[in-house]
């Protein structure tokens, strides 16, 4: 089993990646996803900085995967796209069927991200077709979902073609939106959000009336209230899962690389804390439930 590091979702100056990503390169990890998934307005780190810190990361032996917007609005969005799909050094992560297309246009591979509406084995084998030599599945699919899904792709011959994946730590991306939440709690119109979330570097927790927080606001995402945590869940994914992703919560997240490896056969079980982590979806339970923590 393979770990990778997903793209940071969070708005966080180049100084801070910089940082992350130099400890990436020499983490346990696998894998690495980087470039902004969620909006294209945080402009901070630019196409050639990103290109940059990908070429570091492969020089320390990483596969490094560009990921791109999972939510396209205008022509210049496009056409700044076009540029990640043509770097000519690295695979791509395709978050929109747009960006399927525009991979398959020019016969290039390309993993489908979580934010694609793939639930059964048709959907897959026409992105096959396209170029797709890994899939993430969606956040919200259960195990017993995917292994149905995986067996009718065996029987249909598709199985051996293509990676799978799972995001298995982090808040989840729930939705996105239009509209930018972050800069509505702070009143300010969309145009003029001065990329507020940039001062929000773990998100903004939203809190029911009786305290509990279910959901962080990300810009235009809305994520998972808790942190989604599968680290007891793994010997159960042998079978299926091929790469485990880790998506980061702060500078700290890598350390949890070397947790999830130590536990692949159940030896090392993570102690998980009721109100703030969770496992539902994998279970097929409610999704903000946490089965087997404490």
């Amino acid at each position: 089993m393979k770990y990778a590091i997903g793209p940071v979702l969070w708005y966080w100056p180049t100084e801070t990646l910089e940082r992350f990503y130099q400890q990436a390169a020499v983490s346990s990890a696998d894998i690495i996803y980087l470039g902004e998934a969620v909006c294209s307005k945080r402009r901070a780190t630019s196409f050639q900085q990103w290109m940059e810190l990908a070429r570091h990361l492969a020089q320390h032996g990483k596969q490094v995967v560009l990921s791109t917007l999972a939510l396209l609005q205008s022509p210049s969005e496009v056409k700044e796209l076009r540029r990640y799909v043509e770097n000519g050094e690295f695979l791509l992560e395709a978050n929109d069927i747009g960006t399927v297309n525009m991979a398959a246009e020019r016969k290039l591979p390309f993993v489908a991200g979580p934010t694609l509406n793939v639930y059964n084995a048709q959907t897959l084998q026409l992105l096959l077709k396209e170029g797709m030599t890994r899939w993430c599945l969606p956040v919200e699919m259960s195990r017993d979902w995917l292994i149905q899904l995986l067996q009718q792709c065996d029987a249909a011959g598709l199985r051996d073609k293509f990676e799978v994946e799972v995001l298995g730590y982090g808040h989840l991306p729930l939705a996105l939106s239009a509209r930018c939440f972050t800069a509505r709690s702070e009143n300010r119109a969309k145009d003029d959000c001065q990329t507020c979330c940039i001062h929000y570097p773990t998100g903004r927790r939203v809190l029911s009336l009786e305290g509990q927080q279910v959901f962080v606001l990300n810009g235009i995402q809305t994520m998972s209230g808790y942190c989604y945590n599968l680290g007891n869940d793994l010997a159960g994914m042998h079978n299926w899962i091929d790469i485990v992703r880790l998506s980061p919560q702060d500078e700290t997240t890598l350390t949890e690389v070397a947790r999830f490896r130590a536990n692949e056969a159940g030896e090392a079980p993570l102690m998980m804390a009721r109100g703030s982590e969770c496992n539902g979806y994998w279970r097929r339970l409610a999704g903000m439930a946490l089965e087997g923590g404490r």
